[in-house]
């Protein structure tokens, strides 16, 4: 019998390929995957965490619809400002109530966690953007959204997070204020 190691001598026997041992994943049948996936699952959000967030959106809509509308709706033919941010609020405050009447039985929502303070930060980072962008142009809060998002939020590397925020910013200004033209508040 020949072993792999002495295939290469000329012998007529050729070695058996050798082949990388199979991750742990990759053997399990689907449902176990599914098992092990469960048993990973945060825990659920009950009912009134369901409702409460639904509520929630039903009041952000609610001051979507408003400031929409004191912005200008126009005509399909003629919109104004405020006719997409009215559409998009109103379609919010729809399936948020829906979710209100008919989402208390859902299951498969997340129980609020520390996790779920990283989309309070990701919002305030873009209130902080919409309230800075104005006063100091986009250029500045637009590089320290990015890599607060890169860094914190995506656990990007230090280095990784300052690069692709400087690349992605110069991409905006390049497309939007020197391919463009278009007016944003900005510095240079």
């Amino acid at each position: 019998m020949t072993s792999p190691r002495d295939a290469g001598d000329g012998g007529s026997h050729s070695a058996a390929p050798v082949t990388p041992p199979v991750a742990d994943e990759l053997s399990l049948t689907p449902e176990q995957l599914a098992v092990e996936w469960d048993e990973d699952k945060p825990a659920a959000a009950g009912p009134l965490a369901n409702v409460a967030s639904a509520v929630v959106g039903v009041i952000v809509g609610v001051a979507g619809i408003i400031g929409s509308i004191g912005l200008g709706l126009g005509t399909p033919e003629e919109p104004q400002p405020g006719m997409w941010p009215f559409i998009v609020s109103l379609i919010l405050v729809l399936l948020s109530g829906s979710l209100a009447l008919f989402g208390r039985g859902i299951a498969d929502t997340e129980k609020f966690s520390h996790n779920s303070w990283a989309v309070l930060g990701g919002t305030l980072t873009l209130v902080a953007l919409v309230i800075l962008v104005p006063v100091i142009g986009f250029e500045i809060p637009s590089l320290l959204l990015t890599f607060v998002w890169l860094r914190f939020l995506g656990k990007e590397t230090w280095k990784m997070s300052t690069l692709l925020s400087v690349v992605v910013v110069a991409a905006f200004y390049g497309v939007f204020v020197l391919l463009l033209g278009v007016p944003l508040p900005h510095l240079f």
